[in-house]
């Protein structure tokens, strides 16, 4: 590993991996841990899910969001994708002297809203400031808990997943960051893509209701799709394999990708689950998350394979196949 910290520690890829192990799990915990979305703990006999996130946008205002919405959203989805009911959030905010009120209150109001329907409460919180310079206007530090109804803890180890088990994704890929890469001006045409930002509880509740054999869930953020293949392939010890025909991705932002040489595979996004269940329940997990709008775009991308253990693998759009790496580097910095 380096000997500083750069960007690509902050990518979600490989170099996020390394040092999460290397020196967070090496200090704080178990080496052979798990890296899912949240903590399931063990509480009176009662099981509940417990994460922690930081948001660093830049910019803090997007198309289809700001850094408020996005810091409840991403905690709500850390939450619901381990199979639990997100409950309750505190927020901590370290605020850079000269930052406009106004822009506090908007982003506040947001969190409320998004808190709203999400059917979360915000109960605790704190407040920084530091000198002009600093810090970049504003970051947000959540913390959240949810509550097992059901016995749906093992969705987040995935270690009941099989192989013939089906991918899914609930939509298009991509939007949030090419939203982003937009609103920081660094493009010299205009970007008409909003980011998904959104909260994904109940579209995943919507499923596990249903009683559907979830085997695994994980939201699709930093270092994108590929990236979360990557980290399940080598939990399993199992293959891959992408039918990339089917991975939905917007004609504008695969064709921005085109031009400005990104993967939409590597790219984050806000809105977006990974949902791996029985093949027998494939069909009718799609038609549950249909009917929702988070959920109308919804395709199954792939499945699980005794080939090729721990490697991802995609037939791609020419007939061809391609070994789909963990991210390397870093696409977009600061994107959430």
């Amino acid at each position: 590993m380096k000997d500083f910290i750069s960007l690509n520690h902050g990518s979600g890829g490989k170099a996020s991996q390394d040092l999460i192990k290397n020196i967070f799990i090496k200090s704080f915990g178990d080496i052979d841990s798990v890296l899912s979305d949240s903590a399931i703990l063990n509480i009176q006999n009662e099981k509940i899910a417990f994460t922690t996130d930081s948001f660093v946008i830049d910019p803090i205002f997007f198309p289809g969001g700001d850094i408020g919405k996005l810091a409840i959203c991403g905690t709500v989805n850390d939450l619901a994708v381990s199979g639990a009911v997100p409950k309750y959030i505190a927020a901590s905010f370290i605020l850079e002297e000269g930052l406009p009120i106004n822009d506090l209150k908007i982003i506040v109001e947001s969190m409320a809203q998004q808190a709203k329907i999400a059917n979360i409460k915000i109960v605790a919180g704190d407040t920084k400031v530091v000198h002009k310079g600093k810090c970049d206007k504003i970051f947000i530090n959540t913390t959240g808990i949810g509550i097992f109804y059901q016995d749906l803890s093992y969705i987040s180890i995935g270690d009941q997943v099989e192989v013939g088990d089906k991918i899914i994704i609930n939509g298009f890929l991509g939007d949030h960051s090419i939203s982003v890469l937009g609103a920081r001006n660094e493009l010299e045409f205009k970007v008409d893509v909003k980011s998904d930002c959104a909260c994904l509880n109940d579209l995943i509740q919507n499923v596990l209701k249903k009683k559907m054999r979830v085997r695994f869930m994980r939201d699709v953020t930093r270092g994108g799709l590929a990236t979360v293949l990557n980290e399940l392939s080598d939990i399993l010890n199992l293959g891959i394999e992408l039918n990339e025909n089917e991975i939905p991705v917007k004609d504008s932002v695969n064709g921005l990708c085109e031009i400005l040489g990104f993967d939409p595979l590597y790219l984050a996004n806000e809105g977006k689950v990974l949902l791996v269940v029985h093949p027998d329940d494939a069909n009718e997990v799609v038609e549950i998350l249909r009917n929702n709008l988070l959920g109308k775009e919804c395709k199954i991308i792939g499945e699980i394979v005794s080939d090729h253990p721990k490697m991802v693998v995609g037939k791609t759009k020419i007939g061809g196949k391609r070994i789909i790496n963990m991210l390397q580097g870093e696409q977009l910095p600061r994107i959430c």
